[in-house]
């Protein structure tokens, strides 16, 4: 194993790395457990290239994890260094399936998390998801903020990568000019993890212990909510639990979890194309476009 890194580990913590073992994850750069030398643990990212967007990706991972815990109480692990070339986490203790009450559990943090709010939809800065640069120009309302920023923009990225075709990019603007008929504004922009599939999410013994891998902003919360439905990450536990907290306004499973999960699904056609692009017309179609 290349040891330069993990003088990179000394250098930073101040204390010697032990051993090194490989996690599963990271979109922007290789994930591993450390264990140190004396007895604590911790979860080094280190950059495989430059990374999104210029070099940037894991300093920014790190400021969207601070930025959590500095203003919700979402739990996420506390970040020990953070630059373009390494990120150092406390570790976190999880590898238990995501039972009912773990879901349960889930819906507390979330709904509580969905209780913080901002003047405008958006973030302080651009953020990334899986890798691709995401925008958060503040923007006055959601229905203009997931057109822009979230539909069309990554539906113009994807195409420019040569994974989605052209007819279904002309689907997808027709579709954004109705938009206005599908969704409707929430109370106020909340502030959302904003990729919740199970791999980011933490268990043991029946709770949460940590949500992982952020790509926050402040949004509709029905957009977090839909994507914990994509890859069955959550289900009837956690959305009962979560409607006694904070009840879902009518049409969120009938009619706008399909849409803003295009959302999600643009990220992976982007990332990966293949059958996401038929998952992308099947919604398109439902609705008439």
């Amino acid at each position: 194993m290349d040891r330069g890194w993990l003088a990179a580990v000394e250098k930073a913590l101040g204390r010697a790395p032990a051993r090194a073992t490989p996690l599963s994850g990271g979109c922007i750069g290789e994930v591993y457990r450390v264990d140190m030398a004396d007895g604590d643990a911790v979860v080094v990212k280190r950059a495989e290239g430059p990374g999104p967007p210029a070099g940037q990706g894991l300093a920014l991972e790190g400021w969207m994890l601070g930025y959590l815990a500095a203003h919700s109480r979402l739990p996420v692990p506390a970040v020990l260094h953070a630059d373009d070339a390494l990120l150092i986490m406390e570790y976190l203790p999880g590898g238990d399936p995501i039972d009912a009450a773990a879901e349960a559990h889930a819906a507390e943090l979330l709904a509580d998390l969905h209780g913080v709010t901002a003047p405008a939809f958006g973030a302080p800065r651009d953020t990334l998801i899986g890798g691709l640069a995401q925008p958060n120009p503040e923007t006055a309302t959601w229905r203009a903020f997931f057109r822009d920023h979230r539909l069309l923009y990554m539906a113009r990225e994807a195409h420019a990568a040569g994974r989605l075709p052209a007819r279904l990019l002309a689907r997808l603007d027709s579709f954004a000019a109705a938009l206005d008929r599908f969704l409707d504004e929430p109370s106020a922009p909340a502030l959302v993890h904003g990729d919740m599939w199970g791999g980011n999410v933490l268990a043991r013994g029946g709770r949460i212990t940590g949500f992982v891998d952020p790509a926050l902003y402040y949004a509709d919360p029905e957009i977090e909510l839909a994507f914990s439905t994509l890859f069955g990450t959550f289900g009837r536990a956690f959305f009962d639990r979560y409607a006694e907290i904070r009840p879902l306004r009518p049409g969120f499973f009938e009619l706008r979890r399909d849409i803003l999960n295009l959302y999600p699904l643009l990220v992976h056609v982007r990332l990966f194309g293949g059958g996401y692009v038929a998952s992308v017309e099947r919604v398109l179609a439902r609705h008439g476009f």
